[in-house]
């Protein structure tokens, strides 16, 4: 994708950030006020066709669509920060929100965020997507699987859980599908108005297995699986799913994410000097390591 006519104005700050279609986001003052302008560039021949079917988790402008839509600019729990503009043309579209000042957020308050917000009613708009986690595992299974994973001591529990994942991801078509952001890490949620958290990122919003998003979110909080699932389900709207639902939702995605990722940063170093093992205590591998080590109750929950 490119967006070779368009450019970022002088004085324009960088700030990091990726997604589908994304050119670059930046931070800049307009009328005495700090915006964040997001650009993204239509899709090109060459580019995958994924990226022009609407629910598919890399639709180029589901950002686009979420902010002109107001779907989620007052939703429970989890909205988006304030839309300033939407400015399109032939090669792509610019976002423009306002800043979200940064706070901290306890990962209890957050899960509860999520719970509410699987309450939220989204409508029917053909661009939210759907099979989010079964699509990023079918992008791995083109790549070969998780081959860097079967190097390593934990290459039975890996290939277990892989050969297995087909099963997982039909239990978790067969709960209650709710709305869900699609990349709930902290990181994605820096504020607050009122009750609700304020989010940013909504290229993957749609809809997915209660608990999904919360599976996420616990790979990147001090809380452990089992309080978060106590704070999203005191929150979630009454009757519209179990514990025992939203823990298998939440726990299949954040083991399957937490092994996807592990397999990705030990891919990186594979082919350089040395044995595989000797990497481990890599500044780029270590951290992914961490994250499995404390899914370690989950995943044997889902060995057994």
């Amino acid at each position: 994708m490119s967006g070779s006519g368009w450019q970022p104005e002088p004085g324009w700050r960088r700030l990091h950030g990726a997604g589908p279609a994304t050119v670059g986001i930046w931070s800049a003052t307009e009328a005495g006020r700090t915006v964040v302008v997001k650009r993204l560039a239509a899709p090109e021949p060459h580019d995958p066709a994924a990226h022009l079917e609407l629910a598919d988790v890399n639709h180029w402008r589901r950002a686009a669509e979420v902010a002109l839509s107001g779907v989620v600019s007052a939703s429970p729990g989890l909205r988006q920060a304030p839309v300033v503009r939407v400015e399109e043309d032939a090669e792509g579209v610019t976002l423009v929100h306002e800043l979200v000042p940064r706070v901290e957020q306890p990962g209890l308050w957050l899960a509860a965020c999520l719970g509410r917000f699987a309450g939220a009613d989204l409508g029917h708009h053909p661009w939210l997507a759907r099979g989010q986690l079964r699509t990023r595992l079918g992008l791995v299974a083109r790549r070969g699987g998780w081959r860097a994973m079967a190097r390593t001591p934990a290459a039975d529990v890996a290939e277990h859980l892989w050969t297995r994942r087909h099963g997982w991801l039909d239990r978790c078509d067969a709960l209650p599908q709710v709305p869900q952001h699609g990349d709930a890490a902290p990181a994605n949620v820096p504020g607050r108005h009122g009750t609700d958290a304020v989010a940013i990122d909504w290229a993957h919003l749609g809809t997915g297995p209660v608990g999904a998003d919360l599976g996420y979110l616990s790979l990147a909080t001090r809380e452990e699986l089992g309080p978060l699932v106590d704070a999203y389900v005191d929150a979630l709207p009454p009757g519209l799913a179990s514990r025992t639902d939203v823990l298998t939702g939440a726990r299949v995605s954040a083991v399957y994410t937490a092994l996807t990722r592990l397999d990705w940063a030990l891919a990186r170093v594979a082919d350089g000097d040395g044995a595989l093992a000797g990497k481990f205590r890599h500044p780029s591998v270590a951290p992914y390591i961490r994250a499995m080590q404390r899914q370690a109750d989950q995943i044997e929950a889902l060995l057994a």
